[in-house]
């Protein structure tokens, strides 16, 4: 029994200490990513001041003023992400979470719906694809169920292989070939 007591309290160090590899590479990675971020932000907000100088050469000050207002905002931000460390970002991250949870739960559904959209239109050019390179890789049939139907036509489930073509209820030629 005690053999086992042993194992269990093995195991859990090296969980634990798997656990703690993980969380110094996140915070290195948050570190590298911040800064690199951080640089970036503040290079455009150079650009976002020259733009502003532009704005006053042309006597646009109202314009000028903005794009200065923005530029000061991005310097913070870009200083403040080469300067923090990931401990201090990711804090500052998980405060924002607890004070505003439901701004983060906004900010998952329209993460979920991006990528969600990004999956299907992936998922047409896929099967588009497919299509184009003789359909079926591996030699099987399709039913023409599993294809786009023309409106109208049966979809009784015959089967072909791909490129035959049958003859549908009203005389016109269906075929296993996407339409263009």
């Amino acid at each position: 029994m005690e053999d086992t007591g042993q194992a269990q309290e093995k195991a859990k160090e090296k969980a634990q200490e798997v656990t703690d590899q993980a969380k110094g590479r996140l915070r290195e990675q948050v570190d590298q990513r911040s800064t690199q971020a951080g640089e970036q932000l503040s290079s455009a907000a150079d650009d976002v001041r020259s733009v502003a100088e532009q704005f006053r050469t042309q006597g646009k000050d109202t314009p000028a003023r903005y794009a200065e207002q923005a530029a000061e905002k991005a310097e913070k931000v870009g200083q403040r992400l080469q300067h923090a460390s990931g401990d201090e970002l990711l804090r500052d991250v998980e405060d924002f979470a607890r004070k505003n949870p439901w701004a983060v739960a906004a900010g998952g559904l329209v993460l979920g719906l991006a990528a969600s959209r990004m999956l299907k239109a992936s998922s047409t050019q896929r099967y588009r694809s497919s299509m184009q390179n003789g359909g079926s890789t591996n030699g099987h049939t399709r039913t023409l169920a599993a294809e786009p139907m023309p409106s109208g036509a049966s979809t009784s489930g015959g089967q072909f292989a791909a490129g035959e073509h049958a003859v549908g209820e009203r005389g016109a030629a269906l075929s296993t070939e996407p339409r263009a």
